[in-house]
């Protein structure tokens, strides 16, 4: 039996224009008999397996621009996950699928989730409140926000009440009232009524952006009639994940192309030409607890042979000795997964990670 073993490079898009080269291995099998060959070929398909998901792995933090994975445990996970609508609406979408991403339709936008943490020390003085500072995305531009809204939560009231939600926006202490406020919200309530409520914050946030020195965070409060501040902006014993968060939706010019067909095999296949097979990838194998979900999705990966069409096409690799010793079996198209997850500055990012689904294989 003879065995040739070549290495191909195949790149993929990377973020802001970047290109991600990953190496994938092909090989040409000539065998003295049909047995032997098919379990070379199996052989084969296993490694190209593994590089797949070794390749996805380091994909996925080089677009992401991390050196290595977030160091986020479950249990730190359920602590910081806000329990609001939007959040559990996207969450419901994968208990539906089974955990599982399917390769959807998706539209031209992502949305970015940032936490609460405390003001910064410049805005630290007698009386000053210690909430609400918002690190944002460098992602976020003035003019590609679509959409941004505060989400406060709010204990329940003793009485059926009117609550006067206020946001103020906090200013160096030495320019006089260290405070400017926001228009106020008011809303009905039920007694014994927990609720999350949004805030429209997209000029704010505007603002911010065009003038980043000048964003010393925001007060919330929010009063009923009898005086009593029923927001909740801290993470007291018990009202874990119920801190404000800014749910910020930006546009995504990024196109989807039409996806072609292509030469598809499942793992019990004894076809050897070079072909698209399953595999599902399962973050939580990966120990990455940091991705919130999908915890799993298809990706599917190539494995094949790549017969040669010409008998002397040894002549044009003695001519280009750089070159490869013959074609790769590779993905020659490729999609993005919406990926809900935690950076490493714990903020809750929602967007497409781009070229994470194999559509198409071909040798190239």
């Amino acid at each position: 039996m003879l065995f040739i073993l070549y290495l191909c490079m195949w790149s993929v898009p990377g973020s802001h224009g970047q290109s991600l080269t990953t190496t994938t291995t092909s090989q040409t099998f000539v065998t003295s008999g049909e047995d032997n060959g098919q379990c070379t070929t199996c052989q084969f398909r296993q490694q190209s397996k593994l590089m797949r998901l070794h390749s996805i792995k380091s994909q996925i933090l080089s677009i992401l621009r991390l050196e290595q994975a977030p160091n986020i445990s479950r249990d730190t996970v359920k602590l910081l996950l806000p329990k609001a609508p939007p959040l559990q609406e996207l969450l419901d979408q994968y208990v539906q699928n089974g955990g599982v991403s399917e390769d959807e339709e998706q539209d031209s936008s992502e949305t970015i989730i940032t936490m609460a943490t405390e003001s910064q020390a410049i805005t630290q003085g007698e009386g000053m409140p210690k909430c609400c500072m918002f690190s944002l995305s460098p992602k976020i531009l003035p003019d590609s926000i679509l959409k941004a809204q505060l989400w406060i939560y709010l204990r329940p009231a003793e009485e059926p009440t009117t609550v006067f939600i206020q946001i103020s926006r906090m200013k160096v202490p030495s320019e006089g009232n260290s405070r400017s406020r926001i228009p106020s919200q008011k809303i009905d309530v039920n007694a014994q009524t927990n609720s999350w409520q949004h805030i429209d914050m997209k000029q704010l946030l505007q603002s911010w952006l065009k003038q980043p020195e000048m964003n010393f965070g925001i007060e919330i409060k929010a009063f009923d009639a009898n005086g009593n501040d029923l927001a909740v902006t801290s993470a007291e014993s018990g009202e874990e994940g119920l801190q404000p968060f800014l749910e910020v939706k930006i546009s995504d010019t990024a196109k989807r192309s039409r996806r072609d067909t292509g030469l598809d095999c499942d793992e019990h296949s004894t076809e050897s030409r070079c072909c698209r097979y399953p595999l599902t990838v399962d973050f939580e194998d990966f120990g990455w607890d940091w991705i919130i979900a999908p915890k799993r999705y298809k990706a599917n990966y190539c494995s094949g042979e790549c017969v040669q069409k010409y008998p002397h096409s040894h002549i044009v690799n003695k001519a280009n000795p750089r070159g490869s010793v013959g074609p790769c079996c590779t993905p020659t198209k490729m999609s993005p997964i919406n990926m809900l997850y935690f950076n490493d500055r714990e903020q809750i990012i929602y967007g497409k990670i781009p070229s994470m689904v194999v559509d198409l294989c071909g040798c190239s």
